[in-house]
């Protein structure tokens, strides 16, 4: 009997995840259908951008400029076993460019924005406001769902060139202005070995995944989420642990799609 209760228990979870993996489906597909009256009312997406990109700097601009103090600290020790000390500036931008900036910008992202619109279309949901919108022949999904997708899939790429830029500055800050290595070797063989189109572009594309990705686990969480403090507190914690586990799990699968030939 407990294997077969084990099993059932087993099925039931399966079943659900899947029929919410189809509900958030449709739910995107919504959004893109709603996607034009949002367009058409750009103001919308421009406040949000301030509420999930603006606020955000803070933590981005600080998070990025420690992890490239903690790159160029930890690089030039192993460069130095082997004599290559003049690498650092290459390894601190393709870490950064390529793994880093879109993976750790994501993180932090969902951590702080994605659990941000969780909570605030929850709370509208919780005191009715949502209920109020459809009574007055205003459709939520596009009054309050799809600025804010929007918004978090164009802050998300600008956010992480944002990092890597400033985790480049904190390398070159403890690499050549703290330890000494050489300025013009930092900077040469860094541009000589970052491609644009192979990692920045790249990085790009992840970072751009990673926030749609993001944003749709936020916005969903948020509407799905039942319309107590309980059910709102319960969503926002799904939107960071869901949204942790997809950023991580997106960043094999395309590391092994773009760089698992080359």
């Amino acid at each position: 009997m407990a294997i077969v209760s084990a099993l059932r228990g087993i099925g039931r979870r399966t079943v659900d995840t899947v029929w919410r993996i189809g509900l958030a489906t449709r739910f995107f597909g919504l959004i893109l259908f709603h996607s034009g009256n949002s367009f058409r009312r750009f103001h919308l997406i421009i406040k949000e951008l301030f509420s999930t990109g603006v606020m955000s700097l803070i933590i981005i601009v600080v998070a990025g400029l420690f992890v490239g103090m903690v790159l160029g600290l930890q690089g030039y020790e192993t460069l130095k076993r082997y004599g290559s000390e003049s690498a650092l500036g290459v390894m601190v931008a393709l870490g950064l460019v390529r793994e880093l900036g879109p993976v750790v910008a994501a993180l932090l992202f969902a951590s702080r924005a994605g659990s941000a619109m969780t909570a605030e279309i929850g709370l509208m949901k919780a005191t009715e406001q949502v209920s109020a919108m459809e009574m007055m022949a205003v459709n939520p999904i596009a009054r309050i769902v799809a600025p804010r997708f929007w918004a978090g899939v164009i802050s998300m790429p600008l956010l992480a060139a944002l990092f890597s830029a400033m985790g480049v500055f904190g390398g070159y800050f403890v690499g050549v202005v703290q330890i000494g290595v050489d300025e013009g070797s930092f900077w040469s063989q860094m541009q000589a070995a970052v491609d644009f189109k192979h990692d920045v572009m790249n990085g790009v594309l992840k970072s751009f995944v990673f926030g749609t990705v993001v944003t749709i686990i936020a916005l969903f969480e948020g509407y799905d989420a039942p319309p107590t403090a309980e059910g709102v507190s319960g969503a926002t914690t799904r939107t960071v642990v869901t949204s942790s586990l997809a950023i991580l799990m997106l960043d094999f699968i395309l590391t092994a799609m773009m760089f698992g030939g080359s």
